[in-house]
C-alpha cells in the first residue's frame, strides 16, 4: 500500500478514544491519543489517518 493510499484509509473503531502512532514501528510518529467529537470521527494531525466510530454519524457503511 502506498503512503497516499494509507492516508485515504478509513479506520472503523468501537471506541471514542483511539491511539495512533503511524505505521512502520520506529518510522511512524509519536503515539497520540485522539478523542472523537459528536460527529463520530477524528483525523490524526501527524499522518492524516481517518478514524470513524462504528455506527456513528460519520459511518457511511452503517447506512
Amino acid at each position: 500500500m502506498t503512503q497516499d493510499a494509507d492516508k485515504a484509509a478509513i479506520i472503523l473503531t468501537d471506541d471514542h478514544r483511539v491511539a495512533c502512532s503511524g505505521e512502520g514501528g520506529a518510522l511512524g510518529h509519536p503515539r497520540v491519543f485522539l478523542e472523537m467529537g459528536l460527529d463520530g470521527e477524528v483525523v490524526c494531525g501527524y499522518c492524516d489517518r481517518h478514524y470513524v466510530l462504528k455506527g456513528g454519524p460519520a459511518d457511511k457503511s452503517a447506512r
